[in-house]
């Protein structure tokens, strides 16, 4: 399958970092929020994983988050020990080489410290942007974590 140039990426970066074994599949529907990605592959909203982006004074952050929920502000400023606020769009390309809707996990231009809501753990199997809109791949949350060298923390607003 012919995959665009910024899934292609994504798929060299997790053949660099010894996952070759996961596939980015790029779809005819768009996978750009967590709803749309559920639909487009037969999952729940909650396996679908949103990639955030927020910054800091000491740097960028990237939050793994369960598309079933949002990130509580005051929860990702406790884990980071520093207050945040949500990068903006062009904050995002600049740091990840991604749009926001097609954020993977990894590959991104700036390797960014990570942490995952814990809510995607109960699955057995997650979905990640795979650097488009119409890009993903599936993992179990254990590959996610090795991945990213994520935090598993509380994250979600209740």
């Amino acid at each position: 399958m012919n995959l665009s140039p910024s899934a292609k990426k994504v798929q060299r970066a997790l053949e660099e970092k010894g996952f070759g074994h996961l596939r980015v599949v790029e779809l005819p529907t768009s996978t750009r929020t967590a709803q749309e990605a559920a639909e487009a592959v037969g999952a729940e909203v909650g396996q679908i994983v949103k990639s955030l982006i927020f910054l800091g004074e000491k740097g960028a952050y990237l939050f793994l988050i369960s598309g079933r929920n949002r990130l509580d502000p005051s929860k990702a400023q406790k884990v980071t020990g520093e207050a945040l606020r949500r990068a903006t769009p062009e904050e995002v390309r600049a740091l990840t080489g991604y749009a926001i809707g097609g954020v993977p996990p990894v590959g991104h231009e700036t390797p960014l410290p990570a942490f995952l809501d814990q809510d995607l753990l109960v699955y057995p199997l997650v979905w990640a942007a795979g650097g488009t809109p119409k890009a993903l791949f599936s993992l179990t949350p254990e590959e996610l974590l090795a991945l990213t060298g994520a935090q598993v923390a509380d994250l979600k607003e209740a």
